[in-house]
Order: structure tokens, then C-alpha cells, then sequence
């Protein structure tokens, strides 16, 4: 957030021409006449490398995501993923119908999918602000409907913003997919043989025509998610090592080549224990939220306020604030209302109707994924309309994130009675 409000400063400022200027710079990364970076033989700008590229990497970490979830997690049975996926799809209904309602006819109509997104990071961020306060179950909920909410929106980006198939490409990019299917069947375990795959099959995605973040959500779906030793194993090699591990001189400041050996072996043993899945997961969660979510801020969220005749806040500009803040909060807390009320599943432990209503609120913090689909809606076609739109998603945003704090810090449970409660 402090990143996009630096980018809307500097975009109002005397470097404003620069700043544009700055993201229509071509990027390369040629061999001979073949160029990565490119799309249909031109050079993608900077502004689509971070859109087309970098989004395409965070759109893998959000599919590592929700096939660890989906696996293991709040959505690994029907019971457990009721209320949140009944939640989510109340939370994408109710937002989309209040903007078709307020741009129907209108060139606005091609936003209807902006409101619809909840931004996982930063309304967990500002759940965690309450600490302990918080009980599980609704970190859990957040989380789960944020994922299925994610889920929708990757469904939206490759349905409705796809246009001029490349048929050869596709297919090329799918039998890659197969293959990184049949090489997980057959626990094949290099995180380089998938990542390098992974980019040929995002290039290929690129030249189809269908948006080339989807391609990171498929190979993140390939990526194995059962470690190649047991922890069990593990343990026991280990063990095994160290009472192996020969006699250490402490006035040596070298090791042995044996013990060399016995470190190496720990390492391999190490290595092999955590599963690709979780692997790369954990090592990306620094590059997408320290690099890849802010450079994606500061390039997307440039908003010029300047210009008359109602230019800078439109009526995409007020149906997409009122799809995130009052659409998502109805959607949401109303779906689970009804849900509970006609006995399809409960409330969990922990969890009341007071705090599922800031919940509801924070479900309406876009950000990301929001400026995302804003750009897919009008990026080509109308600047105006864009900037109109990239507003609604920041004011949006903030306020429903404002709101739901002010909620949750009333009605959760202070300091003081958590404390004794753990202490009794």
C-alpha cells in the first residue's frame, strides 16, 4: 500500500511523464534472433513483463496455494470446505451484481469481474494485527474462502479475458502439462525440470492468446507434493549419521573428508524430506510479497488525478468501491447466513456472527488481483476508464480494510481475557 500511494505520488508530480515513460521501455532476453520476452516477435514493454511475467510467477505461488489447501488443508474434504466455498461464491455473486446493476449498457460493463477478488496477503495482514485476539477458525475461514475466491478469479482471467486462439501453441503448452503430469506420477523430484518446463509452458501460454498468468496456476497444479523420503526415514538416517559422524578435532578449523561426506549425506537426506511443493512455496513467499507484489503496486497503481469533466472518479470508479466494500461484505456474511440457517453446515468453534461480519469486510480488499483484472478489462482500450477503475480498487480496498478492523477490534475478545483464559 505504501508503495502504490509513492506510485499515485510520483504520477501527480513533474516526473509523471517519466514515470509512463519509464514502463513502455522494451525488455529482452535474447539468444541469437529468439527472444523470451516477447510477444508474436515484438519485445514485451516493462509495464507487460511485471503484468505478463512476474504476475504469471505470483499466480503460480497462489496455485501452490490452493493445491496445498486442497490437499491438506481447509478444502481437503466436502465438510471442512463447505462454508468457506459457499462464502466465496456469495462474495463473487453479490459484487458482480452490483456493478452490472450500476454499468449495464455502459462501456464500463467489461470491469463486471474487478470487484469480485479478495487480496489473501493483505487481508490476512490485517487479521494478524489482532494477534491472539483472533480465534483459529476465522483465520481459517479467511483463508479458505480467500483461496476459492482466488479460484474464481484465475476462472475469470482464463475465460473471459482470452481472445485470438493460437491452436498450435496450446496444444504444445498442454502436452507439456501432460508430461509434467506423467513425470509427477513417476515421482520424478527436480524442482529445475519443473521450473524450466514451467517457463517454456508460460511462453506458450504468451503466444496463444490465452492470458499467460494461467500457465503459472497449471504448472504450480504439477508440482509434486509428496517428499521423496518419510520423516520417519529421515529421522533414522539422521541418527544414523551422527552416530557415524567420525571424531572432531576441536583445534582443527577444517573437517575431515569423511565428515564431509557424513554433512553431505544429512544434506541430500534434508533435501529429499520436503516435498517440491512445499519446497517452493516456502522460498517464494519472500520474492512475491518483497518484490513482486510492490513492483506490481508501483507500476499499476500510478493513477493521474488530473483533468475535468468527472475524468478522475467515475461510475466504475463508485461500482467497484461499492462492489468491494458493500458487495463482498453482503455476499459473504449473507451466503454463510443462509448457509448456517438451512442447516447445510455450522459456524465453527470460535466463530459468531459478529466476527464473521468483519471478516466479510476484510473480503473486500481487492488490491492485487483487482488492479490485475482492471488492467485485462480496460488496459488496451480506455485510459480513463482504467484510472477511474485502478481508484475504485485502492479506495475500496483501504476502506473495507478499515472498516473490518474497526469491527474485529470491537467485537473480538481484548487482550486482558485472552491472557487469563490461557493462563486458567
Amino acid at each position: 500500500m505504501i508503495v502504490a500511494v509513492l506510485a499515485m505520488a510520483i504520477a501527480n508530480s513533474p516526473w509523471a511523464e517519466a514515470y509512463h515513460a519509464f514502463w513502455s521501455h522494451p525488455v529482452s532476453l535474447q539468444v541469437g534472433g529468439f527472444n523470451l520476452f516477447s510477444h508474436h516477435g515484438e519485445p514485451l514493454t516493462l509495464m507487460a513483463f511485471i503484468n505478463d511475467a512476474l504476475m504469471a510467477v505470483f499466480f503460480f505461488s497462489v496455485g501452490l496455494e490452493i493445491k496445498r489447501e486442497v490437499l491438506v488443508g481447509e478444502l481437503s474434504s466436502l465438510r471442512q470446505a463447505l462454508l468457506p466455498i459457499i462464502a466465496a461464491v456469495g462474495g463473487m455473486i453479490v459484487p458482480v451484481a452490483i456493478y452490472f446493476a450500476m454499468t449495464a449498457g455502459t462501456p464500463a460493463e467489461g470491469g463486471l469481474a474487478i470487484p469480485m477478488a479478495t487480496d489473501i496477503a493483505f487481508s490476512l495482514g490485517v487479521l494478524s494485527l489482532f494477534g491472539k485476539r483472533v480465534p483459529l477458525s476465522l483465520k481459517i475461514f479467511l483463508t479458505a474462502f480467500a483461496v476459492v475466491d482466488d479460484i474464481g478469479g484465475i476462472l475469470v482471467i482464463a475465460f473471459c479475458y482470452t481472445s485470438h486462439l493460437a491452436g498450435g501453441y496450446l496444444l504444445a503448452a498442454f502436452v507439456i502439462l501432460a508430461i509434467l503430469l506423467i513425470a509427477n506420477r513417476m515421482q520424478v523430484m527436480s524442482r529445475t525440470f519443473y521450473c524450466v518446463s514451467g517457463i517454456v509452458v508460460w511462453y506458450l501460454f504468451l503466444q496463444s492468446g490465452v492470458h499467460a498468468t494461467i500457465a503459472g496456476v497449471l504448472v504450480a497444479f504439477t508440482i509434486p507434493s509428496i517428499p521423496c523420503l518419510n520423516v520417519k526415514k529421515y529421522i533414522t538416517r539422521i541418527r544414523e549419521n551422527i552416530a557415524e559422524f567420525p571424531h572432531f578435532d576441536k583445534s582443527s578449523i577444517l573437517l575431515t573428508p569423511n565428515q564431509i561426506d557424513v554433512l553431505k549425506s544429512i544434506e541430500s537426506a534434508s533435501d529429499k524430506v520436503i516435498s517440491p511443493l512445499q519446497f517452493m512455496e516456502d522460498r517464494m513467499h519472500g520474492m512475491v510479497n518483497y518484490l513482486i507484489m510492490p513492483l506490481f503496486a508501483f507500476a499499476n497503481a500510478g493513477i493521474t488525478l488530473s483533468g475535468g469533466g468527472g475524468e478522475i472518479a467515475g461510475m466504475v470508479t463508485y461500482a467497484v468501491v461499492l462492489g468491494l466494500v458493500l458487495g463482498k461484505f453482503v455476499g459473504i456474511y449473507l451466503f454463510t447466513w443462509l448457509a448456517v440457517r438451512m442447516r447445510v453446515t455450522s459456524l465453527p468453534q470460535g466463530m459468531d456472527w459478529k466476527n464473521v461480519a468483519g471478516v466479510s469486510l476484510l473480503g473486500g480488499i481487492g488490491f492485487t488481483v483487482s488492479l490485475f483484472i482492471a488492467n485485462l478489462s480496460f488496459g488496451a482500450s480506455d485510459e480513463i476508464l482504467l484510472n477511474q477503475a485502478k481508484l475504485g480498487v485502492l479506495a475500496g480496498t483501504v476502506l473495507a480494510g478499515i472498516l473490518g478492523y474497526i469491527v474485529l477490534h470491537v467485537v473480538l475478545p481484548s487482550k486482558k481475557s485472552v491472557l487469563s483464559r490461557a493462563d486458567s
